[in-house]
């Protein structure tokens, strides 16, 4: 079982920068493969980008080269990096931690983000 809390959120003007951090608790963090998700309403849950146990990282096309996502397994706890914040980056940002060989998965409570002026 793994627990995240992932406080971070607010409110931040267009081309600003936020730091989302999500911490785990529970299990071996270390092992999973940890993401952030962010959701609109009427809209699905997307994935923004992706780190695994050993560092690769993943992202999505829309935030590519603003976003940057990190962890830190002796504070078990992941870190997204968001530069060059623009208005459609508004959403609900949730984290995920997933279990490469148990497909075990399990989600922050979410929070969220506004850019606007």
């Amino acid at each position: 079982q793994v627990q995240l809390v992932d406080p971070g959120g607010g409110l931040v003007q267009p081309g600003g920068s936020l730091r989302l951090s999500c911490a785990a608790s529970g299990s071996i963090f270390s092992d999973y493969t940890m993401g952030w998700y962010r959701q609109t309403p009427g809209k699905q849950r997307e994935l923004v980008a992706a780190i695994t146990s050993g560092g690769n990282t993943d992202y999505s096309a829309s935030v590519k080269g603003r976003f940057t996502i990190s962890r830190d397994n002796a504070k078990n706890t992941v870190y997204l990096q968001m530069n060059s914040l623009k208005p459609e980056d508004t959403a609900v940002y949730y984290c995920r931690a997933n279990h490469p060989f148990t497909g075990a998965f399990y989600w922050g409570q979410g929070t969220q983000v506004t850019v606007s002026s």
